[in-house]
């Protein structure tokens, strides 16, 4: 009988996971299977098979514009943030001391606030500063500022689990500081600053609420440009879109797990 209760709840439990997946999977399936429908307007199920919403976007200027625009700005604001965070995450996880427990919150507050309010803020700085404003500096700025506290969390888990014993062995060796950071730490924490610098880019390329406000003449982002497309358009090139998003990042993702692992994302081992 308890064996049976046992099964009954397993396939409970399986059933559950399964609705789970199904619902998160679900939206991405029917964005990308409008994608491809033949008809002209935006719906779903699609009216037959047809690949003309992705010859009107790649022939489509600004998107295509919008689109390399944000391949560039994520990179900026990910190497950037990367090399904020991984510094930020070795000086309180090492140095801070009792510090940390207020550093911490500090760094991560970006993380607390909504997109739209930390981009009001930055909006207003920049225009009573005359710094940034509706450019390529302030969006980079904003992505910047957006995607670090991922990169201090990742790298940060990463380094509470790191074997500090070996570093000990290098310095009574007699390397220094720099050359045990680059021969030992660096080598043994690499695979979590490319997961988050990976996972930095991806937010960035998908940031909208911030740059929204923070966008300018000639410096518009895919998401927003998606935003704006959609205001007077409601054909499928909104879902070609929206495919092309999704494909890079499953993309990222698949080459991350299969380089690094996903597991560094919170502090595991590949």
């Amino acid at each position: 009988m308890r064996e049976q209760k046992k099964n009954l709840t397993d396939r409970f439990i399986d059933l559950m996971v399964f609705l789970a997946y199904v619902f998160l999977l679900l939206p991405t399936v029917i964005v990308v299977l409008a994608a491809f429908n033949g008809g002209e307007y935006l719906h779903f199920p699609p009216d037959g098979f047809s690949l003309k919403w992705f010859s009107k976007l790649f022939a489509t200027e600004q998107m295509m514009e919008s689109f390399f625009f944000s391949i560039r700005l994520a990179l900026a604001a990910s190497v950037t943030s990367t090399l904020i965070g991984l510094g930020a995450a070795l000086y309180v996880v090492r140095y801070a001391g009792r510090l940390a427990s207020v550093l911490r919150p500090y760094i991560l507050s970006p993380l607390m606030l909504p997109s739209i309010l930390t981009g009001l803020a930055l909006m207003i700085s920049f225009y009573s500063t005359g710094i940034g404003g509706k450019s390529f500096l302030g969006l980079y700025a904003g992505h910047t500022l957006i995607t670090t506290p991922y990169v201090f969390l990742v790298v940060s888990s990463v380094l509470y689990n790191f074997d500090y014993s070996m570093e000990e062995a290098a310095r009574n060796l007699g390397a220094t500081r720099l050359q045990t950071f680059f021969y030992v730490t660096l080598p043994h924490i690499k695979n979590g600053i490319i997961g988050s610098g990976v996972f930095a880019f991806i937010t960035s390329f998908d940031q909208f609420p911030l740059s929204l406000l923070l966008t300018g003449p000639g410096y518009s982002t895919l998401p927003v440009q998606m935003f704006d497309y959609l205001r007077f358009e409601f054909d499928p090139v909104a879902a070609a879109i929206a495919t092309i998003n999704i494909v890079l990042a499953y993309g990222m993702m698949f080459l991350m797990e299969h380089s690094v692992g996903l597991k560094v994302l919170y502090g595991g081992k590949k």
